[in-house]
């Protein structure tokens, strides 16, 4: 059974469990959080995130940077999640801690242009690729073996995008003889 965590949420045509770690980092790493503003940006993330459907798993930061852990659905476009979580946090805490952001900060930036953002979650690679890599493909000769023509042997299967004729030749009997 899978814990709360890790479960799987449901679309209306899709099942997913998409989990991404998100670091901000401030303009030139300037140390400009406090513990208070942490807790703040913490409480205006998770405002956010409700617009993209998202859930704030985990958060947590430092002096410079701050970490999110976040399950999003598919149809969110992950940049745009983050432009909006940056922008409205550097928005309001510019605007609520200005004595104390200006001192660290100016020219209106908050956080650096860039960010980190990691998938998590889920099985390890190596094992999606054992995975994928296990999966039975089809051939021409295995793909419908349980289709037959009617009055004739099961070896005569029906393929589907081959004829008749090209499947006897592919099974080495001229055309007709099942």
């Amino acid at each position: 059974m899978l814990d709360s965590e890790s479960r799987c949420r449901t679309g209306r045509h899709v099942v997913y469990n998409l989990h991404v770690h998100l670091v901000f980092v401030t303009k030139y790493r300037r140390k400009a959080f406090t513990d208070e503003m942490l807790t703040r940006c913490e409480e205006i993330t998770g405002e956010v995130r409700a617009d993209f459907e998202a859930d704030l798993k985990q958060f947590n930061g430092e002096e410079d940077q701050v970490h999110l852990l976040v399950h999003y659905p598919p149809k969110v476009q992950l940049s745009k999640l983050v432009n909006s979580l940056k922008g409205v946090s550097a928005r309001l805490l510019r605007k609520e801690y200005d004595a104390h952001v200006h001192r660290y900060l100016w020219g209106g930036h908050f956080w650096s242009g860039s960010y980190f953002a990691g998938s998590c979650g889920g099985a390890p690679l190596t094992v999606v690729k054992q995975y994928i890599e296990n999966q039975k493909r089809p051939t021409e000769l295995n793909i419908a073996d349980s289709y037959s023509y009617a009055g004739q042997s099961s070896e005569m299967t029906f393929t589907p995008g081959v004829n008749a004729g090209a499947l006897a030749k592919i099974k080495g009997r001229p055309r007709g003889h099942g």
